[in-house]
């Protein structure tokens, strides 16, 4: 990899640089994705092993994934103002330096505090890799660029529980974060000598936007969290207050704004608002569901960890064949059609698990987390591209923010319904519970993505202008 230069390309990278450039955003961005997903399966176990019950070890998900959801988008601000190159090698140092903390955690306060760290660098590197590959991808094969990105991140959510399984086979959970130091060692070397220099913006960062943004996101969540657990309610309703109010002015400000670091007026577009909406239900319901059957399998059948994985491999696996095909699809078919047909599957996938006998086959599970990965993967690839599609081009990068953070709102609220169902319905009835209500959110997000075919086609076609 010797020769590459890192002045900013006038129309993408040349190759090889592009493919090694590009391997090392991926490699970044897998990092991120599959850790804010791979621990689930270990929950059980990590719970025991450090003596907290179910619903408080539901806190190693949520931290993290707050974390990245407060600064995703500052950190795509700052990208603007100091390069997208330097905040994704300071968030690949970050993470993994956090990740080494996680495999020394002994107890849970301080393996909390080690992934809110980790999610802070995990922020850093998937607050830019939208723009990293705008950089790197000529504009004649841009949209090729963007779909590796959201491949990606699609790929990586899916496959964790596998990945997940194979790992904790030969390893203890610690081993879940810890492989990922060397893996960072080696995405920080390939992207500092390939990746390219970007063009800096002369605006200021906004500080007092950032503060709400945390505030909103991140108080607000917290108290979501305590009163999930039902131990401090005064604490919770205050810290949800914060957030609400936040909230407000944060919108408020954004209005006012021509570059707003939170890209409200994306939300204006029709198809682009109901695309994100439909996200957030669907991520929850995916959570809910990847949260709940860990649980489920290991607790109450007695299945090993390694078993726990393999039975939810079905999952990832029918979302990986059938992704690809949902993508060629949407080139002809609109993505209210396509998502709301997938998300009907996955409706259907999430309520047959809900109704699983009480001492159930392999079979019996595999088959069924095979429809919920049939339809979500139906669902994703096109509305991704309606997310990404139905913004202005010079609005990518907002866009591309606003994705993100619907996923990890769906999934941060997903990790904190299925804390409350652990903490307010008995052990074996939290199965049910917990996947009904995944297929209830399933269901809303069917409705609101055939919403979408209500929506002109004229309209999604002049928001690329």
């Amino acid at each position: 990899m010797t020769g590459f230069s890192t002045a900013i390309p006038q129309d993408g990278l040349d190759q090889p640089q592009r493919f090694w450039a590009v391997a090392a955003v991926a490699l970044g961005l897998v990092m991120a994705v599959l850790d804010g997903a791979i621990a689930n399966v270990a929950l059980p176990t990590i719970a025991a092993d450090v003596h907290v019950s179910p619903h408080a070890s539901v806190s190693i998900i949520n931290a993290y994934q707050i974390a990245v959801m407060v600064l995703l988008l500052p950190f795509a601000s700052l990208g603007e103002i100091y390069g997208y190159k330097r905040i994704f090698l300071g968030g690949v140092v970050v993470f993994t330096i956090a990740s080494f903390a996680c495999a020394m955690s002994a107890t849970l306060d301080q393996l909390t505090i080690a992934r809110v760290i980790q999610g802070c660098g995990a922020a850093g590197q998937m607050s830019v890799t939208g723009a990293l590959i705008r950089f790197a991808y000529p504009r004649a094969k841009l949209g090729q660029g963007l779909s590796i990105n959201a491949v990606t991140v699609a790929a990586s959510t899916a496959i964790a529980p596998t990945i997940a399984a194979a790992i904790l086979a030969v390893a203890h959970w610690e081993w879940l974060f810890a492989i990922n130091v060397p893996i960072g060692f080696v995405c920080f070397a390939v992207a500092f000598r390939t990746l390219p220099m970007s063009h800096r913006s002369s605006m200021r960062f906004d500080l007092p936007s950032a503060l709400l943004c945390a505030a909103t996101f991140g108080v607000g969540m917290f108290g979501i969290m305590d009163l999930s657990h039902g131990t401090t309610w005064l604490k919770g309703l205050v810290e949800l207050a914060i957030g609400v109010i936040a909230g407000i002015f944060l919108v408020r400000r954004q209005l006012s704004r021509a570059e707003p670091l939170l890209p409200i007026d994306l939300l204006r577009i029709p198809l682009f608002r109901l695309s994100i909406l439909t996200s957030i239900f669907s991520f929850c319901a995916q959570m809910l569901a990847f949260v709940a059957i860990p649980f489920f399998v290991q607790d109450i059948l007695g299945r090993s960890e390694v078993m726990t994985g393999l039975l939810m491999t079905p999952w990832p696996f029918l979302v990986m064949i059938v992704a690809p095909i949902a993508g060629r699809l949407s080139d002809r078919f609109p993505a209210g059609l396509l998502g709301g047909i997938g998300l009907g599957l996955y409706a259907l996938g999430l309520g047959l698990t809900a109704l699983l006998p009480a001492h159930p086959a392999n079979w019996d599970i595999c088959w069924r987390l095979a429809i919920c990965g049939a339809g979500f993967g139906l669902f994703q690839s096109p509305n991704n591209r309606a997310i990404m599609g139905s913004a202005p081009r010079h609005r990518s990068g907002g866009a591309n923010g606003m994705l993100g953070l619907a996923r990890l709102t769906g999934q941060t609220f997903g990790a904190t319904f299925c804390a409350v169902v652990f903490k307010l319905f008995p052990h074996h009835g939290q199965m049910p519970v917990a996947m009904g209500l995944a297929c209830g959110l399933a269901v809303i997000a069917m409705v609101l993505s055939f919403l979408r075919l209500r929506v002109p086609a004229v309209v999604a076609t002049a928001a690329k202008g």
